[in-house]
């Protein structure tokens, strides 16, 4: 039986995508299988109080510097460039977070999150704009009107609210996080060691 790794997932973090980007990669090495569990971003950084890097390092010039270095050195690596900073982040991902939980509920959870992150951080969409997010559904092949009604159903609400506490209670702070077991990994730059801890419980 394969290992899983399960990815506390949010489309707010840029990192998020470039580590969704590789996961067909790791996954093939390893043998591994991600479990992605639609979080929201927004509430790990309220219950944890955390912030998001601009906001918490942004009067340190250097330290950003280093992190959209880091970033580029990730894209450059892996080639990931398709890559663009959206022109209207931060983007509230609220309803993406919403729509994620109907789409892991009706099964076709990785199709709406390929399509999704693309129309976000490729195409630059302004996903928190209701019209913007039905014509990105259609345009990806799903049922825009079904999603949009569903995504607001109370059960749909209280799941991601419970796979966001949950994240929190298992030691999250931030997007991406990254369980092998209950071991915890934050971060892109962490996946060699997640890969590492895989191995070691083989």
């Amino acid at each position: 039986m394969s290992q899983t790794i399960d990815f506390i997932f949010d489309f707010a973090s840029p990192n998020a995508y470039l580590v969704h980007k590789i996961v067909p990669a790791m996954e093939a090495r390893t043998g591994a299988k991600f479990n992605y569990i639609p979080c929201l971003l927004g509430g790990i950084f309220k219950a944890t109080n955390n912030q998001a890097p601009m906001i918490a390092f942004g009067d340190i010039p250097n330290k950003m510097a280093y992190e959209n270095l880091e970033m580029q050195r990730f894209i450059e690596l892996h080639e990931l460039r398709k890559f663009k900073m959206n022109p209207h982040f931060p983007v509230n991902t609220l309803m993406l977070a919403r729509g994620a939980i109907v789409a892991h509920r009706d099964g076709f959870l990785l199709a709406y999150i390929d399509a999704m992150v693309a129309a976000l951080w490729e195409d630059g969409l302004k996903l928190d704009d209701p019209e913007v997010l039905h014509k990105a559904y259609g345009d990806a092949g799903f049922d825009a009107d079904a999603l949009m009604a569903q995504m607001s159903e109370p059960e749909v609400k209280a799941q991601l609210a419970s796979n966001t506490e949950q994240a929190v209670g298992r030691g999250a702070f931030g997007i991406p996080t990254f369980f092998v077991g209950e071991e915890i990994f934050f971060g892109k730059e962490r996946l060699d060691q997640v890969e590492a801890a895989l191995s070691s419980k083989a």
